[in-house]
């Protein structure tokens, strides 16, 4: 696979610097039953990296520490990790809200046949992937067969309250573009979604979140590999908007990988490039424990054009309207 770090080291993206922490994001692993061709963290079945019992108690420590209102637990496929269960019990009981990163065909997989009643029963905000509403392209992106076993879980979701109103279990989907395009305006590919899926298969959801496509590990090795990496980049650079800038995700959160060190988003991550503290080479979630990161710089690359382009781009979707 092509690294593309050495391509996005020069930048002229500006200098921020952190608000106040709302979000813990977790990285449980890379193991995951699927393989996209959009995944940024370069995740499959033959990965074999998984948090220990060991960091979870440090996650736990540091949520208890810091006041953290939101886990945003993904992967991977999250729900492989043993652990994963005790820690969204874990969370609960310290009245945080968790919000699961699910590709819904894990809902499927032997062994997780009670894991969607276990999300309702935890009310477990589930953010689901689901690239597009039509059979073709989701399985040209996921793999054959996907988009049927996801209407099935989406289904299952529906009957046990998700997405549906006072339910209290918020169900949120994600579209990826299928190729070095931005995506298109979230508020009216999201009345397609509902349309479509509402029409045809009667599903229900509370709100699409559409991401720009990073870069960086799969995704960006195929542009290297098809040639089209620099224009996607230009594609970034030339749709940039200053305003964005306040509400990128990493001001709000940060990001935690399987061996419990920090960065400043899951892109960072997967580029290795830590979270800056204090002149380490990187810093360990164990040592945050108590600490306060406000004001602290944010590591930034070529990549974060990604997040800025056009309607902007986080883990809540578009960043304007």
């Amino acid at each position: 696979m092509h690294a593309t770090l050495p391509l996005m080291l020069q930048s002229g993206f500006p200098a921020i610097a952190r608000k106040a922490l709302e979000t813990l994001q977790v990285n449980l692993g890379y193991k995951c039953n699927q393989t996209c061709v959009h995944c940024h963290v370069n995740a499959g079945p033959t990965r074999t990296e998984m948090m220990s019992r060991e960091i979870i108690n440090d996650v736990l420590a540091f949520m208890q520490a810091s006041h953290i209102g939101k886990l945003d637990i993904t992967g991977g496929a999250p729900e492989l990790n043993a652990h994963f269960r005790d820690l969204v019990r874990a969370a609960r009981n310290l009245g945080v809200h968790v919000m699961d990163r699910c590709n819904l065909t894990i809902l499927e997989q032997p062994g997780q046949e009670d894991l969607a009643q276990f999300l309702a029963d935890h009310q477990v905000e589930v953010i689901a992937s689901m690239p597009c509403y039509l059979e073709e392209n989701v399985d040209r992106q996921r793999g054959k067969g996907v988009f049927d076993i996801s209407i099935r879980a989406l289904q299952l979701l529906n009957r046990l309250g998700y997405g549906r109103p006072g339910s209290g279990l918020e169900l949120n989907l994600v579209y990826n573009p299928q190729g070095p395009v931005l995506p298109p305006a979230q508020d009216k590919l999201e009345a397609d979604y509902r349309a479509h899926l509402g029409d045809r298969y009667g599903i229900v959801f509370d709100h699409l979140f559409v991401l720009t496509n990073m870069p960086i590990q799969r995704f960006g090795s195929m542009l290297i590999s098809q040639g089209r990496f620099a224009h996607y980049m230009d594609l970034l650079k030339n749709a940039y908007q200053p305003a964005n800038l306040d509400n990128v995700m990493c001001r709000n959160l940060v990001s935690v990988d399987w061996r419990g060190y920090v960065y400043d988003c899951d892109f960072n991550q997967m580029l290795g490039l830590p979270l800056a503290y204090q002149g380490r080479p990187r810093v360990h979630l164990r040592e945050l424990i108590g600490r306060d990161l406000t004001g602290n710089g944010i590591v930034v690359a070529e990549h974060c054009y990604g997040c800025t382009a056009g309607q902007g781009s986080s883990c809540g979707g578009a960043l304007a309207a």
